[in-house]
């Protein structure tokens, strides 16, 4: 039955132009009628209602009004019949749980935490999850809710893969966001529980591995091989990848988007790691009165800030000191940027310290150019795309980050515009369309990108920058 209900929610998204207006002129909402919705929330309810009053262009709040609750009310799946909350939570059309993108996908619910304290439960639970989950195997990017095994089963990845398992591509950022979530639900919460054994195992586990893919000591356990034509689905040199000098970095098999790194150092992701390794430690610290493991954290994030600052600075002709998108540690670098976040472009969001910092503000002007290979401007836009997709294509989320990091209004309302205008009719945010036609498209539904663009109307109606809606 929910299966059905899933299938025929992304059949209707697939009707770009059939969801306009009514004949008084209200477009349709588009959300599941509320008995179909897999999770309610009267302070989410209550700020949509909020923050569309705030709206004066009526097809940003319609699209504001699909998106933002689009996780609550077809990803999450929560349950409490273990006494302990659990919340699983679909990436959208791909029915797996991703550690990076379910961790985004409900962080713009967070603050609301205090106000609803189901919501506070669905949130604990996602934690609960992620952190059972990288206890289950903390290379893993994304999981099945149970042991049911994967169309990826076969990839070589140096040890078997378990059934919880539905993919096996290490990418840094994967235990990061979890951490990320963890200490905004506590500092919106105050709420303990969630830092229990799992939590103290799962810490374990990322600092072990985090070390691991130092490779001090060798390549470690890890490798990736996969019977593909496609060059981005599997890794060089046996499945180690390129080969590193070991200079303090993590090295990430994988990007953010799922595809293979060139040079293993991916720097928006090591900037991720360094600062939820703070945050680890204030935990632990705080909360657990573990010291030891603390001082680990710390000591880890201090030596991968040392290395970024040594490392993944590049003089550029044009725009002067930049960061690379990924190093090598010999002296190679790839400069770029991809629209996936952790990106160049999204560390301010991210890290918000970073907005001030110089060199940061450069890598901002290149990667918003030409002389980023994967920058692109045409007839329906301008934004940043991905080795992932076709030629010339555009990523919602590069422009929702490009607004997220901005400090010109004139600035902000450019990305609002464009975002308002190239959903393509649906009302809903897509992975990315050609930037010379917004019709042509992928991924009807993809839940991170529609909350994502909720949270920045949000924020700017929170900020007082209603005038920009």
């Amino acid at each position: 039955m929910m299966t059905k209900r899933f299938l025929s929610l992304a059949a209707a998204f697939l009707l770009p132009f059939a969801v306009y207006a009514q004949s008084s002129g209200e477009r349709k909402s588009l959300r599941p009628e509320v008995r179909d919705r897999l999770f309610i929330s009267t302070a989410v309810e209550n700020k949509i209602e909020e923050v569309s009053a705030k709206i004066s262009d009526p097809k940003l709040r319609w699209m504001f009004q699909n998106c933002f609750p689009n996780t609550l009310d077809t990803t999450v799946h929560y349950s409490d019949s273990t006494g302990t909350p659990r919340t699983f939570v679909y990436t959208g059309d791909i029915h797996a749980m991703w550690l990076r993108d379910s961790g985004a996908q409900v962080f713009p619910y967070v603050s609301l935490c205090a106000q609803d304290t189901e919501l506070a439960k669905l949130i604990a639970g996602t934690i609960n999850c992620q952190f059972s989950l990288i206890c289950k195997d903390p290379y893993a990017n994304a999981f099945n809710d149970g042991p049911i095994g994967s169309e990826w089963k076969n990839d070589y990845t140096g040890s078997p893969i378990s059934p919880w398992v539905h993919e096996r591509k290490w990418e840094l950022d994967s235990p990061c966001y979890p951490i990320r979530l963890a200490y905004a639900y506590w500092k919106a919460t105050d709420d303990t529980s969630v830092f229990g054994e799992d939590w103290l195992n799962a810490i374990e586990l990322i600092l072990q591995t985090f070390t691991e893919q130092q490779r001090k000591n060798g390549n470690g356990p890890y490798r990736f091989l996969r019977k593909t034509d496609r060059q981005l689905d599997t890794k060089a040199r046996e499945g180690f990848g390129h080969p590193v000098k070991p200079v303090g970095l993590v090295c990430s098999s994988f990007r953010p988007s799922d595809d293979a790194t060139q040079f293993e150092f991916l720097v928006p992701s090591n900037f991720f790691a360094a600062d939820v390794l703070r945050k680890a430690a204030e935990i632990l610290l705080n909360v657990n009165e573990e010291a030891e493991l603390a001082e680990r954290c710390i000591s880890l994030a201090d030596e991968i800030s040392s290395a970024l600052k040594q490392y993944a600075i590049v003089e550029h002709p044009v725009f002067g000191q930049i960061y690379a998108y990924e190093v090598d540690g010999f002296g190679n670098c790839y400069l770029m940027d991809d629209a996936n976040v952790p990106s160049l472009l999204s560390l301010g969001y991210l890290i918000p310290s970073m907005s001030s910092d110089p060199i940061y503000r450069n890598t901002r002007r290149f990667v918003w150019s030409s002389c980023n290979p994967y920058f692109c401007k045409g007839f329906a836009g301008e934004g940043i795309g991905s080795p992932h997709n076709w030629t010339n294509v555009i990523w919602p989320m590069s422009i929702i980050m490009k607004a997220f990091t901005a400090e010109d209004d004139a600035e902000i309302a450019a990305c609002l515009k464009q975002l308002r205008d190239t959903d393509a009719g649906t009302g809903f945010m897509h992975e990315c369309f050609d930037c010379n036609d917004s019709g042509r498209y992928t991924r009807p539904w993809f839940a991170w990108a529609n909350t994502l663009f909720g949270e920045l109307i949000v924020r700017l109606a929170d900020s007082g920058k209603e005038y920009l809606l």
